[in-house]
């Protein structure tokens, strides 16, 4: 019960609970920060007699909008997380999907996934003899991509749209999931030489480039190249204080979408498992155990 009874200006908090609109900023949805995808575009985009983009750039995915080209770009990242992430064919009237987990700062903790269970389905623990194991549960491992996300800001060089023309475009907050084993020691090398120097992504450049490689059946892939600029540090600013809080909340949304999706599969996993049960059978051995 609120005794208050006289309005008071100075002293808000009281006098806004006493009026009933101390939860009203509570329950304001903001809008999240909507963020473009960086990929490396492995195979060139082909016209009627010219190459209109090369294989091994840049590409930046804008939410509900062009996606963008270049052979070189800078990115200035705010912060990282690591995650597991699985592939599923897609059957008879059933489309493709990823099976992705929560992202954490670590991967050496169970993580839980949209598919109900931790890991993608990937075992715990350390594995001793990899070649001991079956062939099923090599094929499982084998599946499963640990994924180094990157959140940032990222400038194309001499950006292109798809049909090769140059555009103009600005730095762009992006999301960049690094799942390729050498890609992700690659990216990983510049936060460690950062932490090592005890320096923060966020007051560095990384310049970006690929590096083709060639597979057994005579086709290209690219891998990243990374140069860390540690001559020079980058100020922060108010916009940036904003925008690593808003990458913070983008992070924790996603991972409150993940453990919804995990905690609707598990209940239903549950529920199959119980629906499978001979509750006959349970009552039976309970009986027979009482009787004993």
């Amino acid at each position: 019960m609120n005794d208050i009874t006289t309005i008071d200006t100075n002293n808000y908090a009281d006098m806004a609970k006493a009026m009933g609109i101390a939860n009203e900023v509570a329950t304001q949805k903001k809008q999240g920060i909507f963020l473009a995808r960086l990929r490396i575009n492995h195979s060139p985009i082909l016209g009627s007699d010219t190459i209109k983009v090369k294989g091994g750039t840049y590409k930046l995915e804008v939410p509900d909008g062009p996606t963008y080209y270049a052979e070189s770009a800078v990115m200035r990242p705010f912060l990282q997380r690591f995650m597991y992430k699985k592939f599923v064919m897609g059957t008879a009237g059933k489309p493709n999907r990823y099976v992705k987990t929560v992202m954490a700062d670590t991967l050496n903790m169970d993580l839980k996934d949209n598919d109900g269970g931790f890991n993608c389905g990937k075992p715990s623990g350390w594995i001793e003899d990899f070649n001991a194991l079956p062939d099923a549960s090599k094929e499982l491992i084998r599946s499963i991509k640990r994924v180094r996300v990157v959140l940032g800001n990222i400038e194309l060089k001499n950006p292109k749209d798809a049909d090769g023309n140059d555009v103009e475009l600005g730095v762009t907050p992006f999301i960049w999931e690094v799942e390729n084993r050498d890609a992700f020691k690659t990216v990983g090398e510049v936060f460690t030489s950062l932490a090592k120097q005890k320096r923060l992504p966020v007051q560095h450049n990384v310049t970006l480039n690929t590096q083709e490689r060639k597979l057994p059946n005579g086709n290209s892939f690219y891998l990243p190249v990374t140069t860390l600029d540690t001559s020079s540090t980058v100020e922060l600013t108010k916009d940036d204080q904003s925008k690593f809080s808003e990458f913070i909340a983008w992070v924790t949304n996603y991972n409150e979408y993940i453990i919804n999706a995990y905690s609707e599969k598990n209940v239903s996993k549950n529920d199959m498992e119980l629906d499978e049960l001979d509750i006959d059978d349970v009552v039976d051995v309970e009986f027979e155990e009482e009787v004993a």
